[in-house]
């Protein structure tokens, strides 16, 4: 459990942070450094959830790496608003989400703490409105997680 007091916007107490893989914690089907290390450590407070479509056919390897399994998409489905639901159905108000897509614009408005994560593949400018704050890296992003009073020093009114 992560509790965040952030003047101007109350108090949050977060159980749950929910990846998007592809452009986000992995760059063509690789993850990318750091990442397996700070979500160990981020494990310890919160529980993980990666979902991901698989674009690159590699997500049973990144699942082995980091000793968890994602859930997937359902293929031939919008995927916008199966994160968005995934948020939902683990509740909202207790999850961070993180991630850089269009796809995941829905997921980072209902999600009751979003980070957009400018990576490798970019930012769609629908994931940077909805999200409360922008991240240069997945790195960056998970160490917000890990140092909270940036957070706060951020998005403090």
């Amino acid at each position: 459990m992560l509790t965040l007091e952030i003047p101007g916007r109350g108090r949050y107490t977060f159980t749950h942070l929910v990846l998007d893989v592809n452009g986000t914690i992995a760059v063509d089907g690789h993850l990318v450094p750091g990442v397996k290390e700070r979500l160990g450590r981020l494990a310890r407070t919160l529980e993980i959830v990666m979902i991901t479509a698989d674009t690159y056919g590699r997500q049973q390897a990144i699942d082995s790496e980091l000793e968890m399994t994602a859930e997937r998409v359902m293929l031939g489905q919008p995927e916008a608003p199966q994160k968005a639901e995934l948020v939902r159905r683990l509740g909202a108000a207790a999850t961070v989400a993180i991630g850089n897509g269009a796809n995941d614009v829905e997921m980072l408005k209902v999600a009751a703490l979003s980070i957009a994560v400018l990576g490798e593949e970019g930012t769609s400018l629908g994931a940077i409105q909805a999200a409360d704050v922008l991240a240069r890296s997945i790195v960056d992003a998970l160490d917000l997680l890990l140092h909270p009073r940036r957070l706060v020093a951020t998005l403090r009114q």
